[in-house]
C-alpha cells in the first residue's frame, strides 16, 4: 500500500483545530473557568528575575520553546521502527485528548497555587507524602530527561564544526535580545525579534565559510567536550535572570522552531512525498534493532512527546505560571504549545519515514547490527556527499531527521543544489529544540531542589538567594552530566521515555485532585480517562525494560553499573508513581462526598488564591 504524507498532515491539523475550538474550549470554560479579575503569581510574588509578567507572545516563544524538546523530533523517528501508522495514530489521538488536556491542567493549578512546583502542589492537595513523592520522582526524572536530551544534541554535533558554531553564535545572540529588549531599547520587541532571526539565519550561513576555513579545527569537538560546553550552559542559564539568557533565547528559538515547522508542512504538501517505510514493520512484535520492545507498550514510550509529555508539567509548573500576566493567557500558551509540538512530532515522522528503511536504519543502528538486518541502503552515499559528513551509524534519530527534513526541503523548485546549507539548518533547528529544552529543565529542577532544601534550611527555598542558585544548579547539572558521558541512546532512551510518561500520569493524578477540590468533580474524567492509559502502559513497559532490557545488561562486562544504576532509577519512579496513585485515590474518596453539589466551591479554594 502506497502512503503518501500531504493526507496526514491536512488530516492531523483539521483534527487539532476541531479539538481545541470545541474540546479544549470546554476545558477552559467549564472545568477550570478561568479568571482574568484575579491578579496572578507575577503581580503578586513580583520579584524581578523569576516572577515577572510577561507579554503573551513573548512567553508562548518561551514556553513553546521549553517544552519542545528534542522528545517530538528524535521520539517519532525512532519510533518509525515500527512504521508509518503505530506513531501516526498515538501523536494525533494522545495530543488532543492527552497532551493538550495535561499541561493546560498543571499550568492552571500551578497559577493558582503561586506558581508553585508540581510537587508543592501535590503536597496541597493530596498530602504530604505525596509532596514528598512526588519531589522525589521528580529529580529522578529530570536527571533522567535531560540526560536524553543532552545524549541527542551532543551525537547531532560531535565532529561538525559547522553545526557547533551555528549553536554556539545562539548563546551571544540571546544575551543581545535580552539586553535589547529590557535595557536598551526596552519594550521594542518586533526590533530585537528581526534582528535576532537576522543573525541566526547569517550564523546558519557562514557556518559552512567555517567549516571550511582554518578556524574549522577548533570547532570540530568531540562528544566529550560538547557534553561539557551543554553542562556549563545549562548551569549559567539555570543562574542568571530569566530576561537576560533564557526568555529571549527561547523566544527567539521558537520564531526558528515554528517557522521551519511552518516551512516543513508547507514542503511537505507542495512536495507530497511517497512513505518508503510501510504502515507497520515486521519489528512490531520486537526484536527490532533501534528499540528492542514490542510495539505494545513501547511506542508509548518511544514516543515520549508529541503525543503528551510529564516534562511539560514542570515547565507548566516552572517558569510560565511565575510569567504569565493573566489567566485567560494560560488557554493559548497551555493547548497551542501542545497542539503544535504534536504537529511537529508527526512531521518528524513523516520526515523519518519519507527515507528507504535501508537508509534509515543504516543512519539509526551501529554498522555491525545493521550487517545483520539483510537491508542494503539506497541513497545513503550520495546524501553523505551531498551534506559533506558520513551519515552510517549516527545513532540517535537528530542525524536521520535531518536528513529527511533537507531531501523534503531540496525537492522544491529551486532548491536542489542546497543540500548541504538544509541539512545543517535542520541540525540547528533540532539543537535548539533541545537547548532550551535543557535550560529551562535545568532551572526547573534547581527550583525543585531549592524548595526541597528549604524543609531544613528555609533560606535556602528563596528563589533569588544566590548561594542556594549555585548549589542546586550544580547538583543537577552534575547529576545528568554523569547519565550523557556513560550512557547511550539505547539504554537512555528507554528508561527517558518510561520516567517522562509516569511523571505524565503523575501529574495528571494531581490534576484530578485539583478538579475534584475545586468542586466540579463532574469534569474528572478529562484528566482520569488520559491518566489510567499512561499509566497502564507506561508501568508495563517499566516492567518490561527492567526485566527484558536493564537485568541482561548487569550481566555484559563493562555495563555492570550502567544497568543496576537503570533498574534502581526505574524501579524508584515506578514505586513513586504506584504510591502517589493509591494516595490519590484515598483523597478523591474522602473528598467526592464533601462536594454537595457542582459549582458550588469547597472550603479550601481559598488556599488557590
Amino acid at each position: 500500500m502506497t502512503i503518501h504524507a500531504m493526507p496526514l498532515v491536512v488530516g492531523a491539523l483539521c483534527v487539532m483545530v476541531i479539538f481545541y475550538r470545541y474540546y479544549h474550549g470546554f476545558i477552559a470554560a467549564k472545568v477550570a473557568v478561568l479568571d482574568d479579575s484575579r491578579k496572578t503569581p507575577a503581580y503578586t510574588m513580583y520579584d524581578g528575575q523569576n516572577y515577572f509578567p510577561t507579554n503573551k507572545w513573548v512567553l508562548f516563544g518561551h514556553h513553546f520553546a521549553a517544552i519542545t524538546g528534542a522528545g517530538p523530533l528524535i521520539g517519532p523517528v525512532l519510533a518509525a521502527q515500527f512504521g508509518v501508522l503505530p506513531g501516526y495514530l498515538w501523536i494525533l489521538i494522545g495530543v488532543v485528548l492527552a497532551g493538550a488536556v495535561h499541561d493546560f491542567i498543571i499550568f492552571f493549578a500551578s497559577v493558582r497555587h503561586g506558581g508553585k512546583s508540581l510537587a508543592e502542589i501535590a503536597k496541597t492537595e493530596i498530602s504530604p507524602l505525596s509532596g514528598i513523592i512526588a519531589s522525589i520522582a521528580v529529580l529522578f526524572i529530570l536527571v533522567v530527561a535531560l540526560a536524553g536530551l543532552g545524549l541527542a544534541v551532543v551525537n547531532a554535533l560531535a565532529e561538525s564544526s559547522w553545526g557547533v558554531f551555528t549553536i554556539g553564535c545562539t548563546v551571544p545572540i540571546a544575551f543581545f535580545m535580552g539586553l535589547y529588549m529590557y535595557r536598551f531599547r526596552k519594550g521594542r520587541i518586533a526590533e530585537a525579534t528581526v534582528i535576532g532571526v537576522i543573525l541566526l539565519l547569517l550564523a546558519v550561513y557562514f557556518g559552512k565559510d567555517i567549516a571550511q576555513s582554518p578556524l574549522a579545527p577548533y570547532f570540530t569537538l568531540p562528544k566529550a567536550r560538547i557534553t561539557l560546553f551543554i553542562l556549563i550552559y545549562g548551569f549559567t542559564a539555570s543562574i542568571l535572570p530569566v530576561w537576560l539568557l533564557l526568555c529571549p533565547r527561547d523566544y527567539l528559538s521558537s520564531f526558528m522552531k515554528i517557522g521551519t515547522i511552518a516551512f516543513l508542512a508547507i514542503g511537505i504538501i507542495i512536495v507530497d512525498p511517497e512513505l518508503k517505510m510501510p504502515a507497520v514493520t515486521e519489528f512490531i512484535k520486537g526484536g527490532g534493532p533501534i528499540i528492542p520492545g514490542a510495539l505494545f507498550p513501547f511506542t508509548f514510550i518511544t514516543i515520549a512527546c508529541g503525543a503528551i509529555s510529564g516534562f511539560h508539567a514542570l515547565v507548566a509548573s516552572g517558569t510560565s505560571p511565575k510569567m504569565v500576566s493573566k489567566e485567560s493567557d494560560i488557554k493559548t500558551i497551555g493547548f497551542v504549545a501542545m497542539l503544535i509540538e504534536g504537529f511537529i512530532a508527526i512531521l518528524a515522522l513523516i520526515a523519518a519515514t519519507a527515507l528507504f528503511p535501508g537508509d534509515y536504519f543504516a543512519i539509526n543502528v551501529p554498522g555491525p547490527i545493521f550487517e545483520t538486518l539483510g537491508l542494503s541502503t539506497v541513497n545513503l552515499d550520495h546524501l553523505s556527499a551531498q551534506v559533506g559528513e558520513t551519515l552510517n551509524g549516527r545513532t540517535g534519530g537528530a542525524v536521520s531527521l535531518a536528513v529527511g527534513m533537507a531531501q523534503i526541503f531540496t525537492a522544491l523548485p529551486g532548491m536542489g543544489h542546497l543540500m548541504d546549507y538544509w541539512y545543517h539548518f535542520a541540525i540547528m533547528f533540532e539543537a535548539l529544540f533541545i537547548l532550551t529544552t535543557i535550560d529551562t529543565g535545568t532551572r526547573v529542577a534547581r527550583f525543585m531542589i531549592q524548595e526541597f532544601g528549604g524543609r531544613f534550611y528555609k533560606p535556602f527555598e528563596r528563589v533569588d538567594h544566590l548561594p542556594s542558585a549555585v548549589i542546586s544548579s550544580a547538583l543537577i547539572s552534575c547529576a545528568w552530566g554523569y547519565f550523557v558521558f556513560t550512557g547511550s541512546i539505547s539504554t537512555i532512551w528507554p528508561m527517558f521515555g518510561t520516567a517522562n510518561q509516569l511523571l505524565a500520569g503523575i501529574a495528571l493524578c494531581v490534576g484530578t485532585t485539583f478538579i475534584i477540590k475545586l468542586g466540579r468533580a463532574r469534569y474528572a474524567w478529562v484528566t482520569i480517562v488520559p491518566m489510567t492509559f499512561v499509566m497502564a502502559t507506561t508501568l508495563t513497559a517499566a516492567w518490561l525494560n527492567i526485566t527484558d532490557n536493564y537485568i541482561p545488561l548487569t550481566r555484559k562486562e563493562g555495563f555492570e553499573v550502567q544497568g543496576y544504576v537503570n533498574i534502581i532509577f526505574t524501579a524508584v519512579i515506578m514505586l513513586c508513581a504506584i504510591i502517589i496513585i493509591i494516595d490519590s485515590i484515598r483523597v478523591w474518596t474522602k473528598a467526592l462526598p464533601a462536594v454537595k453539589k457542582e459549582g458550588q466551591l469547597p472550603q479550601k479554594e481559598a488556599a488557590h488564591d
